[in-house]
Formats: C-alpha cells, structure tokens, sequence
C-alpha cells in the first residue's frame, strides 16, 4: 500500500469490497474522501446549528469551534478514533436555565464543564474506565440524563403555544419525515422539519417583521461574533451536570468505533474525553457551544464502510469556512419560537428516553427499590425543577437533581446491603 499524508490507500482507493472496511489509517482518493467528508458535513449540520439556535449562541462561532475541536480531538486520539464533535444536545436545557445570567454566564459554564471533563479523562486514562463505572453506575448515569431532558418540557411548551399552528407544521414534518423515510434523510428529519416550519412560517406570517431585512443586512464574509466567559456559580452549577451525559456519550462511541471497525480502542477512551473536553473548553472561552462525539456521523461511517479519519479532517475544514459566512448565521436566528417548540417537544424528549435507553441497556433492576426510589427522586426533582437559594447562588433542579443521586446512591445501596436487605428479601 502507498502512504500520503498519515494514511495507508485502502485498495485502488475508488471502492470498498463487500465485507470489508476502509479503516481509521487508510483513506480513499481524495476526491471521494472528499465527498464522504461532506456528507459528514450535512450528517452533523442540523444537529451542530439547533444548539445555538435554540440557546441564543452565535451559530458562527459554535461552527468555527466545533470545526477546530474536531482536529484537536483528531490529533489528541493519534488520528485513531474517528469522530466529529458538534454541539452536544446536553447542553440545551442547563444553558436555557441560566439565559438570564447573560451569555458570558453561560459560556463559563461551558468552560468549566470542559476543564473538568479534561481532569476525568485524565484520570480515567491512567486508571481505566471502572473510574467511571463506580462513580456513576447505569442507575445514576440514566436518571442524570433523563431528568436534563426532562427539565425543559415547560420551555418546548410555551413556544408550541406562542404559535400553535407554526409549532405543529413542524412537529409533523419531523415525525413523518422520521417515521417514514430512510437513511440519510431520516437522519436530518430535525434539519428537515425546521425548514419546512420556517417555510411555513414565512408563508402565514409567522417571521418577526425584520427577520428578511437582517437577512439582507448581513455580510456574505465576516468574522464569526466572539463573546467572553464569566463566572457565576449559579450558572456553573447548573451546567456541571452535563459531563455525564458528555461521558456516556464518549464511552458509547468509543465502543461503537471498535465494534465497526473490529479494533480494540479501549486504551484511548482517556484521550476521547480529554479531547471533548479541550473542545469544550476552547469553545466556552470564546462563543461556541460545548461539544460531543456524534451519533450522526456513525451512520454515516456504517453506511459507507468508511472510517477513515481523514474524511473527519475534510469535514472539519469545510465547518471552519462556512463559519466565516455571517449571512448563513442571520438566517439561522430568524427561525420563529414556534419552530423552535416545535422540534423541542421532540428534542427534549429525546434527550429523556436516552437516559431511559441507558437503563434499559444496561439491565438496570427496578425491582430493587434502591434503583427506584433514587431514579424517582431524581426524575422529579428534574422535571419540577426543584430549586432554592444558599445565599447569592440559586441551585435548580437539573444540579440538585444530579448531585443528590451522584451522593445519595451509594448511601442507599450501603444501607439497603447492611441494613435493609432482609427486609426486601
């Protein structure tokens, strides 16, 4: 095989043979390599935009980081794992929670999320993943990423009754488009219904009255808008919760690299989450929204055979430029609340069933009643938003929520084994 540029051709570099897989090192012609990237491009695309959108984020700087947080992942993992790092979905109910602290709140809750997922990376590259597994066992991990999906259910719903009409045009789109279409346009049905809403929107009426002027208003070419980060407790602690489901995501895709790629990856499953979390953190300290390992783009790798991170390398490069387009991001924040609640009432609830999905996967027993009365606990706490005032710092249901099953699991697991278990048994 030849060698150019790190990686191995793979064959005649113009086709993938039945059965077999174009790996992590090796790569295809450029042109095709190219090609493949760009779809990575469109894979992460509605997902990587809803997260500002919906979070008053700068769409521009959100892409540029999410562009350069995918080369530092890519380079942090030896140009072994393949991913892309976009917005990550976690972070859109604790950043709606703490929009009135102002933005440069929010980012540094963005950035303290990154800096300490960068120290458990750390970690668990020394010690390995039973780090993990013991300070956050299925029980805790699911309920933790439940009840942030479940926290914002009031938000999706007073959008959906802003504009009712505008609201359900998208939810239909979305639902149908997902339900009964395959492959890669199911994968973008969010993409897909919010056009459709915007669409809709446009035609009734539904457009703010200069949303069409500051589309016209914004340059062709221009420097994404940069913000810097402030600290305030309340903020941070309502972001800090996120890492969780920023770990389960990473040890997910590490895992599901391996399977596709029949290679054992374990050992760089530190790196992936020091990686994400200097995304993270870069992205936190200038405007853009955390990041996250993409599930989308692992359909596209199953679809095409193709690991090859060098697409990864393309699909970077093409995020970075189209965020130097400040009319693609003006376009981006005249889509209407409706829209937005809309595709919320499904994104939220997304987010929801993949802490159920978690428990699920993992077998978690909810006969034990240790199980179910700390995942009930914590799913309502969550979802009625529990919260109160220690002095100048708000805690609310999302940080409650977490941290009072993080600590109080394992205190009823000590006294359910010791104490209690004859009286279940």
């Amino acid at each position: 095989m030849n060698t150019s540029y790190g990686w191995s051709l793979h064959g005649d570099g113009r086709t993938v043979k039945p059965g077999a897989v174009v790996a992590p090192d090796e790569r295809l012609s450029w042109p095709r390599t190219i090609g493949i990237g760009m779809q990575h491009v469109v894979a992460m695309f509605g997902a990587t935009l809803l997260v500002p959108t919906l979070t008053g984020f700068p769409v521009n700087t959100t892409l540029l980081f999410s562009g350069l947080g995918t080369i530092l992942f890519l380079l942090i993992t030896q140009n072994r794992l393949p991913s892309y790092l976009g917005s990550s979905f976690a972070f859109i109910a604790p950043l709606s929670a703490s929009q009135q602290y102002g933005i440069g709140a929010q980012l540094g809750g963005v950035l303290v999320t990154g800096l300490l997922l960068i120290a458990v990376g750390a970690v668990v590259h020394v010690a390995g993943k039973r780090v993990i597994d013991a300070v956050m066992p299925p029980t805790v991990t699911g309920a933790i990423v439940a009840l942030i999906g479940f926290n914002l259910a009031p938000t999706a719903v007073s959008n959906v009754q802003a504009q009712p009409a505008v609201a359900g045009v998208t939810l239909a789109a979305i639902v149908l488009i997902t339900v009964a279409t395959r492959g890669m346009i199911s994968r973008l049905s969010i993409l897909i219904g919010v056009i459709v809403g915007w669409a809709y929107a446009a035609a009734t009426g539904g457009l703010a009255d200069d949303a069409l002027d500051t589309i016209a208003a914004a340059p062709l070419i221009g420097l994404p808008q940069f913000h810097s980060p402030e600290f305030h407790l309340s903020a941070i602690l309502v972001t800090l919760p996120v890492m969780v489901v920023l770990i389960a995501e990473n040890v997910g895709h590490v895992k599901a690299v391996s399977e596709m790629t029949h290679r054992d990856l374990d050992d760089l499953q530190g790196r992936a989450l020091i990686g994400d979390g200097i995304a993270t953190t870069l992205a936190g300290g200038f405007g853009g929204s955390g990041t996250t390992t993409y599930a989308e783009n692992i359909g596209v790798m199953a679809a095409t055979k193709v690991y090859s991170t060098a697409a990864y390398w393309v699909a970077a490069c093409f995020a970075i430029a189209l965020a130097f387009v400040p009319k693609f991001g003006a376009i981006i924040f005249t889509i209407p609340v409706g829209v937005l609640g809309g595709a919320c009432l499904v994104l939220y609830g997304l987010i929801g069933m993949l802490g159920v999905r978690i428990w699920q996967d993992n077998n978690v027993d909810f006969t034990n009643p240790v199980n179910l009365t700390a995942a009930a606990v914590a799913l309502i706490v969550g979802i009625g938003n529990l919260s109160f005032t220690v002095g100048s710092v708000t805690l609310e249901g999302i940080a409650i929520g977490s941290v009072g099953i993080i600590v109080g699991y394992p205190l009823m697991r000590w006294l359910y084994n010791s104490v209690g278990e004859g009286q279940y048994r």
